[in-house]
């Protein structure tokens, strides 16, 4: 599918990050070196109420993650108010499926330089359109990701392309989306590790 990186995460609660870090990190590096691409390793902190969500964060970070991702407000699934405002609030690098995500949440995200996931995951994708406009409004970076849970899930760049116009957005911005913003997380998240 011409992947050049692909970033690894596990669902995260309250429990100890290190040995899923570990395993992952493993896995990662084995990845790399069998199938050629870059692999990065992290935690998607996924229903965790909102006042321990930096304290996930920071174990996560702490103990080795290359990306941090928190399960946003989808309107798929009943995910506590207040976590997009924890999450941007937290040293977290993605911020998936925001669903009815606020201007003031998509403002902090594009003061820390958080990205704001577009998916093409079904139910997740219901507010892609809203997601797109405020963070664009924002100016937030913004990510199209496939949220991919299985192999069936991944998408190439025609897919990623399509999931981009029809959240609304313009040519110009999708292959920048497509190409500077992933380029420019990778580069983070490398020296970051």
């Amino acid at each position: 599918m011409g992947y050049k990186a692909i970033a690894i995460t596990e669902h995260l609660g309250a429990e100890d990050p290190a040995q899923l870090i570990g395993r992952l990190k493993l896995d990662c590096k084995m990845g790399s070196e069998g199938f050629g691409i870059t692999a990065l390793w992290g935690v998607e902190i996924t229903h965790v109420p909102p006042r321990f969500i930096p304290r996930v964060a920071d174990r996560a970070r702490k103990a080795g993650a290359r990306i941090i991702v928190v399960h946003g407000e989808t309107l798929a699934e009943p995910v506590a108010h207040g976590t997009n405002l924890a999450a941007v609030n937290s040293d977290i690098d993605i911020l998936a499926h925001p669903g009815l995500l606020s201007c003031q949440e998509a403002s902090i995200a594009a003061k820390k330089g958080i990205f704001l996931e577009i998916t093409s995951r079904p139910g997740h994708a219901y507010t892609n359109g809203h997601v797109a406009r405020i963070g664009m409004a924002a100016g937030a970076n913004l990510l199209v990701n496939s949220d991919s849970h299985a192999p069936r899930d991944m998408m190439g760049q025609e897919m990623a392309t399509r999931i981009g116009l029809g959240a609304g957005l313009g040519r110009t911005d999708v292959r920048r989306i497509l190409v500077d913003n992933p380029r420019m997380l990778l580069k983070r998240s490398q020296e970051g590790g």
